[in-house]
């Protein structure tokens, strides 16, 4: 019987004991003169970690060698790989070891009696042996089957728990495990502090008053005159928790006093930055960040793309979007058409720009040019022709730094525009003369004729201000008189446009200026953003 509890696989020495016959005080006499290590033997392991003093052993010479065999307690604590459980199939109902009062101290773990259904005890008590490490690193072993500590159900849970435990666990495909329970209405709310918006979440709708800002509405009926320089802050709106990438005033006039701006915290907002200066609506609609957004012609919508491919027109009085397209590159800008307003055309990180219709939610046409991403876009008079700057900047670049395009063949009209080596991270047209102008990274704004074969004036050039790699827009101002700009090092520069000498520089931000735009009706005001989150009314 000793050989059955020490081995799985006995020997036939072992086989031809166990045909002889089985008798309890065999059994005994048989475990009794099994081999011990010196100084203690099985249950003496098992009472030195419960605190009890080891008691010496009965026996201290063997017999007969040839019949020893390694203890189960000792084979376990050799090999931790070893477990009784691994190695032997016990039967399922396991008695309890209830030892009696009237024992001496010098108590040993096997029985004098088999008991009913004769399941080997040490088997039992070995099951209920679990080495729990304190926090001074010493193990210590605790033996579940104490005197009046557990009653005969708890013991039984016990078992069956370290059952469970010893047991190998199946595979369990993911589309058969169960659903995680849903969260509660604290746990949504840490989650979204944690991740910070959720994308895809429907907006709200905005609710803006029908009838113009009491700002705004004087000047509405009159004809737009002399543009004025700002000098103070009328508003500090803070709210975004990432750079601001761009910020755009509502093309309707009655409307003017709402205004849009691009995060790279995945969201976009709309202020009314003439009243009040407060947030009316946020909107979580990607799950990157957001590098381009415009205001629909009618003022009502909004088309915004960004660094997750997607592209959303929302309606701002139902908080719909009324078009979702994805893209197959990264978005860094977008412009409507000035004739057709169902037709947009995109660009980014990728080596042609793609036009939409949001009517098909297709793409309708494709403009394809040897480049790795498109910077800015520019439509010129009548919607025929368009241009894209890319970051192409090498000394050899002259055909991709600029390129002007047909836009209903999707064929080159020229790409002989822009001979420096410098890369152009933004295109902005004058209001009243057929000219456009372009920021380069040579930290000057250069000057080009809008018509064929568009040639680059040698004789005006605006500098004074740095771009240093930044995405920093630039701007006329309604009248043309005034051009803005902004600068790596946060100041914003107002320009003269007939003598390109600078009119006046605003210090508002502390780090990168990369957007700055004058508003369509009042004369004297304008918004800048900037690279540490936060934008700014001039007034």
């Amino acid at each position: 019987m000793a050989s059955l509890v020490a081995y799985e696989d006995s020997d036939s020495e072992a086989e031809t004991e166990l045909a002889g016959g089985f008798h309890p005080a065999s059994q005994m006499e048989d475990t009794s003169t099994a081999v011990r290590p010196p100084g203690q033997d099985f249950g003496s392991r098992v009472l030195d970690a419960t605190g009890g003093r080891a008691p010496s052993p009965e026996r201290g010479s063997h017999d007969d060698p040839a019949r020893c065999r390694l203890p189960l307690a000792r084979l376990w604590s050799q090999d931790p790989g070893s477990c009784p459980s691994q190695r032997l199939q016990w039967p399922r109902p396991e008695p309890e070891a209830a030892f009696p009062a009237s024992l001496p101290a010098r108590l040993s773990l096997w029985t004098s009696q088999a008991p009913a259904g004769h399941v080997p005890l040490a088997g039992a008590c070995l099951k209920q042996v679990r080495v729990c490490w304190e926090t001074s690193g010493s193990p210590e072993l605790s033996v579940g089957a104490r005197a009046g500590s557990e009653g005969p159900g708890k013991s039984g849970s016990s078992l069956q728990r370290k059952r469970c435990e010893d047991c190998v666990v199946p595979y369990t495909p993911k589309r058969l495990r169960p659903l995680p329970a849903p969260h509660t209405g604290a746990d949504r709310g840490k989650d979204a502090e944690a991740q910070g918006p959720h994308a895809g979440r429907v907006p709200a709708p905005l609710c803006v008053a029908p009838e113009a800002s009491e700002f705004i509405q004087p000047y509405l009926d009159s004809q737009y005159k002399e543009t004025k320089i700002p000098k103070k802050v009328l508003f500090h709106l803070r709210g975004h928790q990432g750079p601001v990438n761009s910020v755009q005033w509502c093309p309707v006039s009655a409307r003017s006093h709402l205004l849009l701006s691009t995060s790279m915290d995945k969201t976009f907002k709309v202020w009314n930055a003439v009243d009040s200066g407060s947030c009316l609506q946020t909107y979580s609609l990607h799950s990157e960040a957001v590098r381009a957004a415009r205001w629909s012609p009618c003022g009502r919508r909004i088309l915004s793309g960004g660094f997750d491919f997607a592209l959303h027109l929302t309606d701002l009085e139902t908080g719909t979007q009324l078009f979702s397209g994805q893209s197959d590159f990264r978005i860094t800008t977008l412009k409507f058409h000035p004739r057709d307003h169902s037709v947009f055309v995109c660009g980014g990180f990728s080596s042609e720009m793609k036009a939409w219709d949001i009517r098909t939610s297709k793409v309708v046409r494709s403009y394809k040019a040897t480049i790795q991403q498109t910077l800015d876009i520019l439509f010129l008079r009548e919607g025929s022709e368009f241009l894209s700057s890319t970051d192409a900047s090498s000394r050899d670049s002259a055909d991709r730094t600029i390129i002007a395009w047909d836009f209903q063949s999707s064929a080159k009209i020229s790409n002989q525009i822009f001979h420096e080596r410098y890369t152009c991270p933004s295109l902005t047209l004058h209001p009243r003369e057929p000219v456009f102008l372009a920021q380069t990274n040579g930290n000057y704004l250069a000057l080009f004729s809008a018509v064929w074969p568009y040639r680059m004036s040698r004789r005006r050039r605006y500098e004074g201000h740095k771009v240093e790699g930044y995405s920093v827009g630039c701007e006329c101002s309604p009248d043309g008189d005034l051009l803005l700009t902004g600068s790596a090092d946060g100041r914003i520069l107002v320009y003269s446009f007939r003598t390109a000498s600078r009119a006046r520089t605003l210090h508002g931000h502390t780090q990168a200026c990369v957007g700055a735009t004058f508003h369509p009706v009042l004369p004297s005001a304008l918004a800048t953003c900037s690279w540490e989150g936060d934008i700014k009314i001039w007034h």
